[in-house]
């Protein structure tokens, strides 16, 4: 695993994969600044307008709590778009790397691999629709353990498991339908669940540190495409069948 990650930190600033990160970068930017505004806004409305709203649909029962809660809002909200920013990096990093899977793994495989046969490229459709459900997956998990960061920090580890949980497993499963039917990959991924998560971690230490950060995807990616090779035994033609059955 730890030569598997060295190979992809390697690959990172390669010349065949220098392009891919610039263009991933660039979209993650995009997508940051966006949707972090968005949040903001968002967020903004809820600690004035949407505690008045809340209540009136609720009842005057919840008071206290809808007062409670748009405290934690306003704090969240103040922190603007750099909170948007690091609350969303693995939602984001998860999308982009759905839009450059192919083109991390085919530099991987020929550099790395090249005696066996490659994988074949992902539908579009499918690389998106796998990218938007973990993205708001992890927006979802994330929200819900909001409330225990502000007030017992646990849930910044709360944060680190699940971003290790979803990111590996949707690098894992990207990887694997390159070679296998979307259930065979994601049976796959489930008998090798400790290995996943564990590799997980390491993903989810890189998408932690701030700028860095941006270059998760083909981090991501790259690791992930040498973890389904180990995890698919040593010969091509252990995986040739599967392949056949697409």
């Amino acid at each position: 695993m730890l030569d598997a990650a060295a190979k992809a930190l390697s690959q990172l600033i390669s010349p065949p994969m220098r392009s891919i990160l610039w263009r991933s970068i660039g979209l993650a930017l995009v997508l940051i600044t966006v949707l972090a505004i968005g949040l903001q806004r968002l967020l903004s409305w809820f600690a004035t307008s949407g505690e008045v709203w809340l209540e009136g649909l609720l009842g005057p029962g919840w008071h206290s709590s809808l007062e409670v809660l748009a405290w934690i809002v306003s704090i969240a909200a103040g922190l603007g778009v750099v909170f948007g920013g690091v609350f969303l990096m693995p939602a984001i990093t998860s999308l982009v790397a759905s839009l450059f899977v192919d083109d991390v793994a085919d530099v991987v495989e020929r550099e790395h691999y090249p005696a066996e046969r490659p994988g074949v490229a992902l539908p579009f459709n499918q690389a998106i629709f796998e990218g938007i459900k973990t993205a708001l997956l992890t927006i979802l998990v994330y929200l819900a353990a909001l409330p225990l960061v502000l007030f017992a920090g646990a849930g910044f580890l709360i944060f680190f498991l699940a971003a290790a949980w979803l990111l590996g497993r949707e690098y894992f499963e990207l990887a694997a339908m390159r070679f296998r039917p979307p259930e065979q990959a994601k049976a796959m991924r489930r008998d090798n669940a400790a290995t996943i998560f564990t590799a997980g971690l390491f993903i989810a230490a890189f998408v932690s540190i701030p700028v860095v950060n941006l270059a998760t995807p083909i981090f991501g990616m790259a690791f992930m495409v040498h973890m389904h090779k180990r995890l698919s035994g040593p010969r091509p033609e252990l995986i040739e069948p599967a392949r056949q059955m697409r």
